[in-house]
């Protein structure tokens, strides 16, 4: 029997020799035929994405494909914020390659302080009314959030959600006094979801796919509408990865992502 084992061994690593002079060649003959066509792939080095707390899924399958297009870039997790947290971070000097923010006035402060040139608009985003599955408080409408017996909570009005908010009610005449107000989408989402509010407003995109909760599209929603724009930071460590990055975003794959995530065109 010790003989039997030697020979299957034996057999055993000659299959490993042959694999591995197989895959020898493979490798080589990818690389001889793929050099010329890979110059992008050339890119290297990390990458250090500051984005809206909105853009989260999409952008978690963003880094995924555009790793795979230029695998010689690590993306950083991701600072998922609201707006007006990551521009003032990334003003107070936060070493950040590139921004992506929910709207353009966030984007704006960045660009007033020197920080970036020629942002580029890539998705844009409505509200709806979220509430919790069994709507404890029967929402219906926008006008039901204007009842001082039902717990609504918002996005802080510097936030981008939260303008978008603001003028939402303004528009319908409405006036809403919120149990809380929220530094970013996620966390307004996080309160409905576990029933501490009756409803909130957050953009179409974060409703997407959740079952736990009820999304009411709300009328005038179509009239406020957030536009994100993107840009390399003028001082990143990394500048032609951050480039690439947002030519990727705006690039046709880039755009079935976020199309796909629930964003509209810019």
């Amino acid at each position: 029997s010790e003989m039997r084992t030697t020979r299957a061994l034996a057999a055993l690593a000659g299959v490993t020799v042959t694999i591995v002079a197989l895959a020898g060649c493979t490798s080589a003959t990818t690389n001889a035929t793929s050099s010329s066509a890979a110059t992008d792939d050339e890119l290297s080095g990390t990458l250090t994405i500051a984005a809206a707390a909105s853009l989260g899924a999409a952008f978690d399958q963003i880094v995924v494909a555009f790793e795979r297009q230029h695998p010689g870039v690590t993306i950083s997790p991701i600072t998922y914020d609201g707006s007006s947290t990551l521009a003032t971070q990334i003003i107070e000097g936060a070493p950040i390659d590139v921004f992506a923010s929910a709207n353009e006035e966030n984007m704006q402060k960045v660009v007033d302080a020197g920080l970036v040139t020629d942002p580029v608009d890539f998705a844009t985003n409505t509200l709806v009314i979220v509430v919790p599955e069994s709507n404890p408080a029967g929402i219906e409408t926008l006008a039901d959030l204007a009842d001082p017996a039902v717990s609504v909570v918002l996005c802080a009005a510097e936030v981008p959600c939260g303008a978008a908010s603001q003028t939402l009610l303004a528009n319908a005449g409405l006036d809403v006094t919120p149990a809380s107000s929220e530094q970013n989408v996620t966390a307004v989402l996080t309160k409905v979801e576990a029933g501490e509010a009756d409803a909130g407003l957050v953009y179409t995109t974060d409703a997407v796919g959740l079952s736990n909760v009820l999304t009411i599209t709300p009328d005038g929603a179509e009239d406020v509408v957030n536009t994100y724009p993107i840009a390399a930071l003028s001082d990143s460590s990394n500048p032609d990865a951050a480039a690439a990055f947002v030519a990727f975003i705006a690039s046709d794959e880039g755009q079935k992502i976020m199309a796909d995530a629930g964003f509209g065109s810019p």
